[in-house]
């Protein structure tokens, strides 16, 4: 029986074969009576078990469809709600090291197929040739149709060296083609720095995993010490990852006591998430003056998803840098890790999050203050945009109606730095900045 009250670990999460972001907390899970408000339909689930049990051709474990019906149930709520049996939420535990067996892609459901939201750079399905927009068919022989994408997940994941058979229908293409990955331990460096022309610091952070804030400090103090004098936030094709994280990156750029984000449950009760207190850390360092004041510049686009949208929407509602690309993914929900007795969880979607102002990204996404678009040149190809609106069942925003239909949108999937017209805009932007600043005044 489960216990009244129970340590929770809630997630801010994109769900994806890559990783799980979490935010830790607490609720109270009261004890499930069968005679109480709602559950007397549980009659029938009964009675409708023992019916299969007793006349069911063939012998058939109840333990196997208890755990079916569970899947069944939490599917049919928004698309980052699932059930893990024991082997899966073990998985889940471990995907925030940044480190586990698999293909290395993220993944969602797209007009009732399962898709490819995008490849994870310098991955075995990055180098077999998996596309964002790929529709995932088959997996190792296994139809796709209805299968959860936790599930999928499951089935995609597994140890070093061992082959997975992914069979996938791309757009233009008149039928489908196998694809066989053979998988290898996914590691993902969560930071990247360099010096740019100009003396500009480009940092990017492909997810927010335990070490993400330690690592962007020593990354930050590198390019400082290479004579970085402005910034740029690179949190493209970022999937998400820890909320703490999250926070903990907000922190180096904005002043202590500062809300990064707030979450909001069905009760409607608010829960801040700041910057840590002045009290609570040593001194400030001159580096951190440096880093709460220079030129700064976050690049997103549509694969800037969750923990990385928190990021974006806290520096650009505390006016603290400029967000420049295209419109994020819009995943705006908190879901709750709910461990039960026989080792398997609930992953339920129990709150939503809002940037310091109050502004809901979920199904919107973060607006950037510039728009500007990634174009590829000569005969670069394209693949469709799958952002958290095109998820089926996704939760509405309730800051909006989501009424209006817009154009499906495409985006390049090789890109080269000197192409990637977004971060040139940004170093022509910083280059302004610097330009404006040192103009001497009008006497």
């Amino acid at each position: 029986m489960m216990k009244k009250k129970k340590l929770l670990l809630i997630l801010a999460l994109i769900l994806t074969t890559a990783i799980s972001g979490i935010l830790i907390g607490r609720l109270s899970v009261g004890i499930v009576n069968a005679e109480g408000e709602g559950y007397e339909e549980l009659k029938i689930f009964t009675e409708v078990l023992s019916i299969v049990k007793r006349n069911y051709v063939e012998d058939v474990k109840i333990k196997d469809m208890i755990y079916g019906a569970i899947k069944g149930m939490l599917n049919s709520l928004d698309p980052h709600s699932g059930f893990m049996p024991p082997e899966a939420y073990k998985e889940m535990q471990v995907d925030t090291k940044g480190e586990f067996g698999g293909v290395g892609i993220q993944i969602g459901v797209k007009e009732g197929a399962l898709t490819v939201i995008a490849p994870i750079e310098d991955t075995p399905a990055d180098k077999a040739g998996i596309k964002a927009g790929d529709k995932i068919i088959k997996i190792s022989g296994e139809s796709t149709r209805d299968m959860s994408l936790h599930d999928a997940v499951g089935k995609m994941r597994g140890q070093k060296g061992t082959a997975v058979v992914l069979t996938i229908m791309r757009e233009g293409w008149k039928e489908t083609k196998d694809f066989t990955i053979v998988r290898d331990i996914i590691k993902v460096k969560s930071v990247k720095a360099k010096v740019l022309e100009d003396k500009i610091g480009h940092v990017k952070i492909n997810q927010f995993q335990e070490k993400t804030a330690s690592d962007l400090d020593s990354a930050l103090s590198k390019i400082l010490k290479e004579g970085a004098t402005s910034l740029i936030l690179d949190l493209r094709n970022n999937p998400g990852g820890l909320l703490n994280s999250a926070v903990e990156v907000s922190g180096q750029f904005l002043p202590p006591g500062k809300v990064v984000v707030f979450i909001k449950g069905r009760t409607g009760e608010r829960t801040d998430y700041r910057t840590q207190n002045e009290g609570a850390v040593e001194p400030i360092e001159e580096k951190h003056k440096a880093l709460r004041t220079m030129p700064m510049i976050v690049l997103v686009n549509q694969g800037s998803a969750s923990a990385s949208e928190i990021v974006a929407g806290a520096l650009k509602d505390w006016n603290r840098a400029v967000v420049l690309g295209v419109q994020t993914f819009g995943k705006g929900s908190v879901q709750s890790v709910i461990p039960l007795s026989d080792g398997s969880g609930l992953r339920l979607t129990t709150a939503r999050y809002y940037t310091p102002k109050g502004i809901s990204i979920q199904s919107t996404g973060i607006v950037p203050d510039i728009v500007v678009k990634l174009e590829q040149k000569g005969n670069g190809k394209e693949h469709p945009v799958v952002r958290e609106k095109d998820l089926e069942r996704h939760l509405k925003n309730d800051q909006s109606d989501e009424k209006t239909k817009e154009p499906e949108e495409m985006a390049p999937i090789e890109i080269s730095e000197k192409d990637d017209v977004q971060l040139q805009r940004a170093i022509d932007l910083l280059k302004s900045w610097k330009v404006l600043k040192e103009l001497p005044k009008a006497s």
